[in-house]
């Protein structure tokens, strides 16, 4: 897991470096701001101390009021101390990961270190493309149309020249009109504005993960396993992340509030802008979900 964090960074440092969009100044700030990120795997620096904390299996009412109490306890502990780093805002045994921006931190829980996200017994291209591209979607909210406005030191600073700005909402906004079109359910569709931030950082999460791969094999060629190339196996490891099944009501509501896709267009949407998925599976016009060159999107 280290070492594919630090094949990502490479990977989206070099992207940062070769974008034709975004002027000098910006590059350098982006830089900053990537060489800044503490990344946590798995379990945090700092744990917490419950062993004065009495649970009873009998009294549930009992250990949440002793909870509250212990919370109550600690945070007066920390009122007016600097933030610990490494501190997790969340359970270790969650299937998530999430980025602190006013931290600078991208933290993955122990609970998503297993398949589908994470398999030991699994080749390098099937975990890059599943929690690779987790990472990669992480570290890119550093960058996306929220994480642009906070600095490498976690404060508020839009830190992008106005050009490129610019440039990023035009790239932004055809984006959003390609997931506005997408109906999950006759007459109900994605809500490309609301999405949007999620949306990038899936397409640039599964582009950099891609790279990072390329970067593991260091030169060397993939090999073939049960008939699937490496590139292949990659992008199969990112749809079998999204397998799921979801009731209608369910979906309705998704669209309705929720910053996230529905899992079906997490990865339709990704990969119909990638030119490495039309290669590796040698996409056609007419094949499902083609998408012409020049209607693809590319912001990182």
């Amino acid at each position: 897991m280290n070492v594919m964090v630090d094949n990502l960074r490479t990977a989206y440092s070099r992207s940062i470096d070769e974008l034709d969009w975004m002027q000098p100044e910006t590059k350098a700030e982006a830089q900053k701001k990537l060489a800044a990120l503490d990344v946590y795997v798995g379990y945090p620096e700092y744990f917490e101390d419950y062993s004065s904390l009495e649970i009873s299996a009998d009294d549930l009412v009992g250990n949440m009021m002793r909870g509250n109490r212990e919370k109550y306890r600690r945070d007066l502990r920390d009122l007016g101390s600097p933030p610990r780093k490494g501190q997790f805002l969340r359970g270790t045994q969650e299937v998530n990961a999430y980025y602190l921006p006013t931290a600078g931190e991208l933290v993955f829980l122990a609970g998503a270190l297993q398949p589908p996200f994470f398999d030991l017994e699994a080749d390098d291209a099937v975990n890059y493309g599943a929690i690779g591209a987790a990472i990669g979607h992480e570290m890119l909210h550093a960058f996306d149309d929220q994480g642009r406005k906070i600095d490498e030191k976690g404060e508020l600073r839009d830190w992008w020249a106005p050009d490129d700005a610019a440039e990023y909402e035009r790239r932004a906004q055809k984006m959003i009109e390609q997931y506005n079109d997408y109906e999950p359910i006759e007459g109900l569709h994605i809500n490309g504005e609301l999405t949007l931030g999620e949306n990038i950082g899936d397409h640039a999460g599964l582009t950099m993960a891609f790279r990072a791969y390329q970067l593991s094999l260091d030169g060397q060629e993939a090999p073939v396993i049960d008939g699937f190339t490496g590139e292949q196996r990659f992008f199969l490891g990112y749809a079998g992340v999204w397998r799921l099944k979801s009731r209608e009501d369910f979906v309705r509501e998704q669209v309705t509030s929720d910053p996230h896709s529905p899992a079906p267009y997490r990865v339709i949407g990704v990969v119909s802008n990638m030119p490495e998925f039309y290669e590796a599976f040698e996409v056609k016009e007419g094949d499902g979900h083609w998408r012409a060159p020049e209607d693809r999107v590319k912001i990182w």
